[in-house]
């Protein structure tokens, strides 16, 4: 049989790749490739497919272009994300200054660092703007996701993020104020019936309540597409209750981010095989082949999977290796119009091996 039996070994050597044969049936699942250059050579010889998140309002049109160009091997995912909804005002604004202020409650508190911060930020946009935006380029690509967006409770904002992303600030973005943007968001995805790419940093008890406010607020629309936590960090006690309640959310997971926590392995272990999905979380097309490949060997020897090295095998669903599992809870995702959790059979101890 075509497989690498040697997980342990096959991790040792992660500078090698699968053959292409494998590797085009790999999804990156979560990326910013337009954060850095990209050029028509590196995409025509990028082997797997990527799921392109935006984040703020610069980088919407950038992976629209990536997408119109690359239709094959860009998924589009528009959407804000946590760290810049303090540019986006809920409402009509008198100036720049009032709506920072508004945001920035403890501003008088720091009036050096708040002037400073000021002086970089950018005029608001208003949430109405932010929402047709999205809407707009959702509609433009059928396949497209919401993504990336989220809320984190652990991040500084920037002074200056496109010239000096390391300087922080001591003010931090009202939590209300992020899960107001969110909630929005997630209101249009359900409309439209789009899959979602979550982002959830130091939110545990947030993200269950916002996943069960979202069921009952949108029942079977809700139930009919995915919702992916990115780069998970949940705890394996909180992700199992998730996986209970919501048959609808998936998790993938990335060296980049993952792999500084040894709870992504338990994390793996105690996730249904159905509902792992692996990522890069890269900032750079060159690396998003090699970051993803080392997820998912970390997957497959977390739950003692075959990893494929050939794709001509037919083999029957028991020894089906990594790579066709991973492709087949892509699938799943892509397809939502998920059973509800009072309509699921008792789980079989085949699935979740």
């Amino acid at each position: 049989m075509c497989y690498e039996h040697d997980i342990s070994d096959t991790i040792s050597h992660r500078d090698t790749l699968p053959p292409p044969s494998v590797l085009r049936h790999v999804v990156d699942v979560h990326c910013h490739p337009t954060d850095s250059e990209i050029t028509v050579k590196t995409m025509d010889n990028l082997p797997i497919i990527i799921g392109a998140m935006s984040t703020l309002q610069a980088d919407q049109g950038l992976v629209r272009d990536l997408a119109t160009a690359f239709p094959n091997k860009v998924v589009p995912s528009f959407g804000y994300h946590p760290w810049f909804t303090h540019w986006i005002a809920l409402a009509p604004y008198e100036s720049k200054e009032a709506h920072y202020r508004r945001i920035f409650k403890d501003a008088d508190e720091h009036p050096e660092a708040f002037q400073k911060l000021l002086e970089h930020a950018p005029e608001p946009v208003t949430l109405q703007t932010v929402l047709e935006d999205v809407r707009q380029n959702l509609m433009d690509f059928p396949s497209a996701m919401l993504g990336e967006v989220g809320f984190d409770r652990a991040f500084r904002v920037s002074y200056d993020y496109f010239s000096s992303p390391g300087e922080l600030s001591p003010f931090t973005t009202p939590f209300e104020h992020q899960l107001a943007i969110l909630e929005a968001q997630l209101d249009l995805a359900a409309e439209l019936g789009r899959n979602i790419s979550m982002h959830s940093v130091k939110s545990q008890m947030a993200t269950v309540e916002l996943l069960d406010r979202m069921a009952d607020r949108h029942g079977e629309r809700w139930m009919k597409i995915s919702i992916d936590i990115h780069s998970c960090g949940l705890s394996p006690q909180t992700w199992l209750s998730i996986e209970k309640r919501h048959p609808n959310v998936f998790l993938s997971l990335s060296t980049v981010i993952n792999s500084r926590s040894p709870n992504h392995r338990a994390l793996i272990a105690a996730c249904s095989s159905r509902r792992i999905l692996v990522e890069s979380d890269s900032h750079k097309i060159d690396d998003s082949t090699q970051h993803t490949w080392d997820m998912v060997l970390i997957v497959a020897e977390v739950k003692g999977w075959l990893v494929e090295s050939s794709w001509d095998e037919v083999v029957d669903e028991s020894q089906q290796g990594v790579v066709r599992r991973l492709e087949s809870n892509w699938r799943e995702f892509v397809q939502g119009n998920h059973v509800g959790p009072n309509k699921l059979s008792k789980r079989t101890t085949r699935e979740r091996q």
